[in-house]
């Protein structure tokens, strides 16, 4: 049978006892959750959700986060996920735009969810709450599975519209059932006995496919943190002795900091993996060093499933590199005019295979454009050495081009992230009268540590061509990040303060 909620069905018949979701002192057994998300679907079933039709949810990463998700798709709908800290504007783009019949709201979320139901006339149901509870207990559990057909979109992921309006990438039973089974099977190589930390927001690809449904297919354990914060982290990861730790690479540059003065015990953690963005290579040998598991990088995308590329555990990896193409899957480097580009050249990375979306929701011109000739075009820049490895150079719309000279933040990145004294680091472009760009550095010094901005930048200075060193850089306490722990680019604003020389 096809249908993503088969994965809940088939571990709760082999792993029932044992516990599948974890938060603080709230367990789940795969029993459990298996008949909760079942009497979810009788709710849905009995309010006249059907095959195909979408079913919003935001919730932060709490157990009922996969109760619901699992329901919606048992009674054959289609799973759009929310971002808890949406504002009534921006729920209500995704309730109109998915055709969303029902939205499952946390508590948290609901005034903002209420407002944005009554604009678009969809149901709305509060979850986490004693009305809630009794309405589960007292439905009907759907026996079985809706079955679905391959191509059936079983998800719906909103970009976080860093181009402009969010689009929303389909992605199919197939897709997930795949990505999943590559993830779990091959690349984390999960059983039974792992733990793996459940920090990633579940809302996002990333989390739902590498930690909540690759956990789920292994009939492993998933402990849920709501809200990164290293410290608790450090908590979590020794309390409940996980095994495997999936995160963006500012939780590993916090985690780092965090263990500093902790002394944490991660004796049982075997393996790390960080996608989302690129790993500052120090940042990885650190963290090796310190937590005695290897680190994996990995890349992906939504309209992926996620993922796309790995540094894979059965074989030589290389640090700074995303590693080569997953089981089914095909990758290139192509010019602007769609030619493939020279080895050792940059180019844009181009995806054909089982993980790919069959496009976004409503938006025949996006789809058109992001997928040609059978290949997803995603808008990132690599390069592919000798041995098949890719590595990531830059987004195409980062690209800083100074005097005529391509920039790749990417690269300077690196460089700062080498200096004793900086804990996080971003490069972006600002506008010149001379140049046309300007290179700019803005970084977060590591606790205790102090250094100028004219220190920094003569570090860079010594360690790159001329015309790459950041001429403006600038100190602040915090770089903005979105809801995965990634940094935000496009919210920095640069000091016109900051040194230039």
């Amino acid at each position: 049978m096809t249908n993503l909620a088969t994965l809940l069905v088939n571990s709760a018949t082999v792993h029932g006892a044992h516990i599948a979701v974890r938060h603080d002192d709230t367990a789940l057994t795969y029993e459990q959750l298996d008949e909760a998300s079942a009497r979810l679907a009788g709710v849905l079933r009995d309010r006249g959700v059907g095959p195909g039709d979408a079913v919003t949810m935001t919730m932060p990463n709490v157990p009922l986060f996969p109760v619901v998700y699992y329901g919606i798709l048992r009674a054959g709908g289609v799973v759009v996920p929310m971002n808890p800290l949406l504002k009534a504007r921006e729920a209500a783009f995704v309730l109109r735009d998915s055709g969303a019949r029902m939205v499952l709201a946390h508590p948290m979320c609901a005034e903002e969810v209420a407002k944005a139901a009554a604009e678009t006339g969809a149901a709305r149901l509060v979850t986490d709450s004693d009305a809630f509870d009794a309405l589960l207990l007292a439905a009907q559990p759907m026996a079985g599975v809706v079955e679905r057909a391959d191509d059936d979109t079983a998800l719906i992921l909103y970009t976080s519209g860093t181009t402009g309006t969010p689009k929303g990438a389909e992605l199919t039973h197939l897709n997930l059932l795949t990505n999943t089974a590559t993830t779990a099977q091959t690349l984390l190589l999960l059983g039974p006995e792992d733990v793996l930390f459940g920090g990633l927001p579940l809302f996002h690809a990333f989390g739902q496919t590498c930690a909540m449904n690759a956990s789920v297919a292994a009939g492993a354990t998933l402990t849920l943190l709501p809200r990164f914060d290293a410290g608790r982290a450090l908590d979590v990861m020794r309390r409940d002795r996980v095994t495997v730790f999936l995160g963006v690479p500012t939780m590993y540059s916090a985690l780092l900091q965090a263990r500093r003065s902790d002394g944490h015990d991660a004796s049982r953690l075997r393996l790390a993996v960080s996608g989302g963005a690129a790993l500052p290579v120090e940042v990885l040998h650190s963290f090796e060093r310190t937590f005695g598991a290897t680190v994996l990088e990995g890349y992906g995308l939504s309209e992926t499933s996620p993922v796309a590329a790995f540094n894979h555990p059965d074989r030589p990896r290389k640090a700074g590199s995303i590693g080569t193409p997953v089981r089914a899957v095909e990758m290139k480097l192509v010019a602007d005019d769609g030619t493939t580009v020279e080895p050792g050249a940059v180019g844009e990375i181009a995806i054909r295979g089982e993980n790919v979306m069959k496009g976004y929701f409503n938006n025949p011109d996006a789809s058109t454009h992001a997928l040609r000739d059978g290949w997803f075009h995603t808008g990132d820049l690599a390069r592919v050495d000798e041995d098949g490895f890719y590595f990531i150079v830059d987004r195409k719309k980062d690209l800083i081009i100074r005097g005529g000279y391509n920039v790749y933040p990417r690269e300077i990145e690196e460089v700062l992230y080498g200096h004793p004294a900086i804990a996080e680091a971003a490069v972006v472009g600002v506008l010149d009268a001379v140049h046309g760009e300007e290179v700019a550095a803005v970084v977060v010094l590591r606790t205790g540590e102090e250094a100028t901005s004219e220190e920094i930048r003569d570090y860079v200075r010594e360690r790159v061509a001329a015309y790459k060193y950041p001429r403006v850089v600038a100190l602040t306490t915090e770089l903005p990040k979105g809801p995965t722990g990634k940094i935000l680019k496009r919210e920095i604003t640069v000091p016109s303060s900051s040194v230039r020389s």
